[in-house]
């Protein structure tokens, strides 16, 4: 069996920009402290992405592009709000069963993700830090007929999924969520 940790991006400065904040380095400092090790980390190609996995302390070995125009499943998502909704992962399963530029996102990560995982040695982990939105639609996915109501919110900075990939054909065949603690 291989791992792979699927994480948002910490903390950004305030007014939103593409660097991490001193809170957030620091909380990707306490996450990283307890993570790893890993055989493969990547980012998206977004400086806090990169500036997270640095912070956690782990040097970066690739970025990640999905090669796709994200501005027809962002469409979807402002047309579907998921995230506002009670049960977001069981709205997004909604959006993705219905194909389209957002399932068509989703297989996008889930390959980027699997070429990273299937290359680690057996027993091996990677980590990928990611963004809010596409970490979920890769996930769901991912587990289309998991019990999405279980899955809780949208991942929050540093929140993510570990993933356990094995079998015949190889696949992604487990999600755990990996939720901070609240202060």
């Amino acid at each position: 069996m291989r791992y792979l940790e699927v994480r948002r991006h910490s903390l950004r400065k305030a007014g939103g920009g593409s660097q991490l904040s001193q809170a957030g380095v620091d909380l990707a400092r306490r996450v990283g402290a307890g993570a790893g090790p890993f055989g493969r980390v990547a980012t998206s190609v977004s400086p806090r992405a990169r500036e997270t996995a640095i912070a956690m302390g782990f040097a970066v070995d690739e970025e990640l592009v999905t090669l796709i125009d994200e501005d027809a499943p962002a469409a979807d998502f402002e047309a579907n709000r998921w995230w506002e909704t009670a049960r977001p992962f069981v709205a997004l399963a909604e959006i993705v069963r219905g194909g389209g530029p957002t399932l068509a996102l989703g297989r996008a990560i889930v390959t980027l993700w699997r070429d990273l995982v299937i290359a680690l040695p057996e027993g091996g982990s990677a980590l990928a830090i990611g963004h809010s939105g596409q970490i979920e639609v890769a996930l769901v996915t991912c587990f289309l007929d998991a019990d999405h109501a279980a899955w809780g919110a949208p991942f929050a900075p540093l929140e993510g999924a570990r993933l356990s990939y094995a079998g015949d054909p190889p696949r992604f065949t487990a999600c755990e969520m990996l939720r901070l603690p609240e202060d």
